[in-house]
C-alpha cells in the first residue's frame, strides 16, 4: 500500500492525497510536480529511478487507509535555490 506522503521532500510543498502534482519512484520518494521538472530532471536524487505521477486513493478508502502524515524532508543539492 502507497505511504501516500504529504510532502515535497524537496521544496516541502504540501501533497495532500488528492493532489495531481505529486511524483513518486519506486521507492515512494515524494516529490512535486514542480520540482521533478525544474530541478530534478525528472529523476529521483536518491535512487536515480523515474518519477511518475502518483495515484489517487478514493476518498471513500482514506478513512480505512489514511494517508501518511510523517513529512520527509532531504535538503538535495538540486533542491538547493
Amino acid at each position: 500500500m502507497l505511504a501516500l506522503r504529504p510532502n515535497c521532500e524537496c521544496c516541502d510543498k504540501d501533497l495532500p492525497p488528492e493532489s495531481a502534482e505529486a511524483r513518486i519512484c519506486t521507492f515512494e520518494c515524494t516529490f512535486c510536480a514542480d520540482c521533478v521538472e525544474s530541478r530534478l530532471g525528472g529523476m529521483c536524487p536518491n535512487c536515480g529511478g523515474n518519477l511518475v505521477a502518483r495515484p489517487i486513493r478514493p476518498a471513500h478508502l482514506l478513512a480505512k487507509y489514511p494517508a501518511s502524515t510523517e513529512r520527509v524532508l532531504k535538503r538535495h543539492k538540486a533542491c538547493a535555490a
